[in-house]
């Protein structure tokens, strides 16, 4: 089926990115349905009474609740790993074509490097900038000088 490695990965990695925004996508329907629900409120003259009759449905719903929140984490760990498969994946090499040589047009001169068939120089890279480390005694030593000076003032 797949004649590369490479593929092989990718495949994976976008079953497995499928899969959690599958479960994903089933949480927010699951979640959708939970708060179309019709809610009755119960009133009655007994307040414990009251209490009994609304603590089961309470319950039942933090129970909901946390699975909702529990099957979302999990989609979105599984997406996380989805995606992270897909973009370590190893990348198709590189080939580099020759351009074939550049045909002189009428009106147009080729540069004294071309005519000379120089080879061109490869472009120089920016610098990395430079970094500047104080040993903690050469700051200590700056520091009290400066209190010093401030004494003598």
């Amino acid at each position: 089926m797949f004649k590369r490695f490479r593929d092989k990965i990718a495949f994976s990695g976008i079953t497995v990115l499928m899969i959690g925004v599958a479960l994903l996508i089933f949480t927010f329907i699951s979640a959708y349905g939970f708060l179309t629900q019709n809610l009755s409120i119960v009133a009655t003259q007994d307040l414990v009474t009251t209490f009994g009759g609304a603590l089961a449905p309470l319950i039942a719903t933090c129970i909901r609740i946390m699975y909702l929140g529990v099957m979302g984490w999990i989609g979105s760990l599984i997406t996380i790993r989805g995606v992270t498969i897909i973009a370590h994946a190893p990348q198709k090499p590189t080939t580099i074509s020759q351009k074939p040589p550049e045909q002189p047009q009428p009106g147009k001169k080729l540069n004294d490097k071309k005519r000379q068939n120089e080879p061109e120089k490869p472009e120089n890279k920016p610098a990395e900038p430079e970094v500047i480390v104080m040993p903690p005694k050469e700051v200590n030593a700056q520091v009290q000088q400066g209190q010093e000076k401030k004494t003598e003032q």
